[in-house]
């Protein structure tokens, strides 16, 4: 009798140890991308000038994709960081923008055959400056926007030459948010240093800053691990508000690598 209570004692470890070790690790599959790209921007802000300006800028995009095995759910978080040197249609007057922007943003998939498509939404952070070299009063631009989007991601897989590809195209639409901005005729002076607040913190639609941003890449991996990327980037910003008109035009033509691998979480 004790023979056969110590077997079975036995035999329930064996069974519960492996359902406790799967209690106590869990396994996220992570997609990283990092990319940088170099293209034209045109820039308009009317409360430094009422020229447009076009230059050249640099853009560096980072992307992490978190997903759990058999999950239909992904987070994704996007850093993007831009700068640009731009000059007036006379090449007398020069400005420099930069700006920083997180996404952050959940999506469902579907997976049909060799096409996936995953929809949800993003919420973004957007901060940044213009500066004009030849202002002596009011030279700069304070940029800080926060917004919610609708996006969508497809991706496509083939193989080609004995080798595997994707096409994926990202777009991102705007929603509602909030944004800082001046007033017609005053001054950063008048807001910080005196207090005279005057509507500067405006709700925005995708009617007063139809922001627009879109990506379209082509992959081709190179090993199990990595993966090249070759592809575009169009980010449109613009809005309308306190009797002021701005807009940053981006256009990159973007080159980068993807890496996948699997982390083991445990509690």
């Amino acid at each position: 009798m004790k023979i056969f209570k110590k077997s079975l004692f036995g035999a329930c470890l064996t069974i519960m140890a492996p359902l406790s070790t799967s209690a106590q690790e869990s396994v996220t599959n992570l997609q990283n991308t990092y990319q940088l790209g170099i293209g034209t921007t045109r820039i308009l802000d009317t409360y430094l000038s009422q020229e447009k300006f076009h230059g050249t800028g640099l853009t560096l995009l980072a992307t992490t994709e978190r997903q759990r095995p058999g999950s239909k759910w992904l987070t994704l978080m996007e850093h993007e960081l831009n700068f640009t040197s731009a000059e007036d249609r006379a090449e007398t007057v020069s400005e420099l923008q930069g700006d920083y922007t997180f996404f952050f943003g959940k999506f469902y998939n579907w997976q049909m055959g060799r096409l996936t498509v995953k929809a949800g939404g993003m919420g973004t952070m957007n901060l940044g400056f213009i500066y004009n070299t030849s202002n002596s009063n009011n030279p700069a631009q304070a940029r800080l926007s926060l917004n919610i989007m609708p996006s969508a991601i497809a991706t496509y897989q083939f193989q080609l030459w004995k080798h595997r590809w994707a096409v994926n195209y990202e777009l991102n639409l705007p929603l509602v948010g909030i944004m800082f901005s001046p007033n017609y005729g005053q001054s950063y002076y008048e807001i910080f240093s005196r207090g005279d607040y005057d509507h500067n913190i405006v709700p925005t639609t995708f009617v007063s800053a139809p922001n627009f941003r879109q990506q379209l890449s082509l992959d081709y991996q190179a090993s199990r691990l990595l993966t090249l990327r070759l592809g575009y980037l169009g980010d449109y910003q613009q809005s309308k508000v306190n009797n002021l008109k701005s807009h940053i035009y981006l256009h990159r033509v973007m080159f980068g690598f993807v890496r996948r691998f699997s982390i083991s979480n445990r509690p």
